[in-house]
């Protein structure tokens, strides 16, 4: 059975970014292949809230061999949109933290219906635990209405990066 909603899908429109590309790039060093967001639709600290959206192209590098002739995400690459967003949480709320937020946990992840080149997956990640050197995130993912993935990140500071 599926978690309560983190928010309400329909009251997000996926090409309504307000906060670009741009300045996700300032927060979080993921680069070309490896960038999972195309922007923010809306970021509520005072709510631990943040929403963002991953236009899925069908020009991907992992569209040819990830299912030929039925290419899905691959779920991992959707946990990777979730931890992208999640850091991008974090820089904004502490920006004076030094070194680069890795993974340090995924928990109860469930992928509920598959995505698609051309679909436009809506992402919202909860704040549950802030601190200087450890964060955790409960996150949803959302292609419309449907809920396609769900689960929680936990990041850690890395020093020395």
């Amino acid at each position: 059975m599926p978690s309560a909603l983190l928010i309400e899908p329909s009251g997000y429109d996926p090409d309504s970014v307000v906060i670009s590309m741009d300045d996700v790039r300032a927060a979080n060093p993921q680069r070309f292949e490896m960038e999972q967001l195309t922007g923010i639709l809306r970021f509520a600290p005072e709510e631990r809230l943040v929403v963002g959206v991953r236009h899925v192209g069908a020009d991907e590098f992992w569209v040819r061999g990830h299912i030929p002739g039925r290419p899905l995400l691959p779920g991992v690459l959707m946990v990777e949109a979730a931890a992208q967003l999640s850091t991008f949480y974090c820089r904004r709320v502490l920006p004076d933290v030094k070194g680069f937020w890795g993974f340090a946990g995924i928990d109860r992840v469930k992928f509920r219906s598959p995505v698609v080149p051309g679909d436009k997956l809506i992402i919202a990640a909860r704040n549950v635990d802030l601190r200087p050197r450890r964060a955790e995130f409960d996150f949803q993912g959302f292609v419309g209405a449907r809920l396609v993935v769900e689960g929680a990140v936990t990041g850690m500071i890395v020093r020395g990066s």
